[in-house]
């Protein structure tokens, strides 16, 4: 029986770091699957996008599976991909890799690697979206990693929805957290995850990336 291709769908970014973080993941991801066609696709910013992959994709074979690199629901999962997928009969949408205990797990051991005490004040900052369930999913990602951490965890945004994560820091200091820190909810480097830096935080944990977390999230979706 022949084996659904796979297309990976990323939001896509002008920062080049961010970009090749992105295809290193796509490339752990395809050699985990000799098996099976891997793509990548993107929603915004850079190409081929999603409905152009499914094109090419499904005149080779039967049926696609589509994973979403992205953090949480939204516009991006709810239409942009859904649309996409529903222009494409034998292609089916699973969900996006966020929240995941998995996931959390990755924020702790970044922290711990920044050498964060395990008593400070964490800032969960993820991307920032006007929708709805884009926010549940933030704050269940946010209560995953209140499990595995000693100290509190607060939510914040880089952009678009309140609290700002500057502002989460300042709160923070406000309640006498004597150590802060900034876990990055953010797949790969760009524009949001620069802004962490200036957030005013003790420390700040690099993007999720193409660790090897995210490879068995990624892989989870498609069991």
């Amino acid at each position: 029986m022949e084996q659904s291709a796979v297309v990976l769908v990323a939001h896509g970014t002008r920062d080049p770091r961010g970009a090749d973080t992105v295809r290193r993941l796509a490339d752990r991801v395809a050699e985990s699957l000799p098996a099976r066609e891997v793509r990548l696709a993107y929603v915004d910013v850079q190409e081929p996008l999603v409905g152009e992959v499914l094109d090419d994709v499904m005149t080779r074979h039967a049926s696609a599976v589509v994973v979403p690199l992205l953090l949480s629901r939204g516009f991006h999962v709810d239409v942009d991909i859904a649309d996409a997928v529903a222009a494409h009969p034998g292609s089916r949408a699973v969900a996006q890799l966020g929240p995941d205990p998995l996931l959390a797990e990755r924020m702790v051991q970044g922290l711990r690697a920044e050498g964060v005490p395990p008593t400070a004040h964490v800032v969960l900052a993820a991307a920032g979206s006007s929708r709805t369930e884009a926010a549940e999913d933030v704050e269940v990602a946010a209560d995953q990693l209140a499990d595995r951490w000693d100290g509190p965890v607060t939510v914040a945004y880089a952009a678009g929805t309140p609290p700002t994560v500057p502002d989460a820091v300042t709160a923070a200091r406000a309640d006498r957290a004597s150590t802060v820190a900034v876990a990055s909810y953010l797949l790969a480097e760009g524009f949001f995850h620069d802004r962490l830096a200036d957030a005013g935080a003790d420390h700040v944990t690099p993007p999720l990336g193409d660790d090897d977390a995210v490879l068995a999230v990624v892989l989870s979706r498609l069991s």
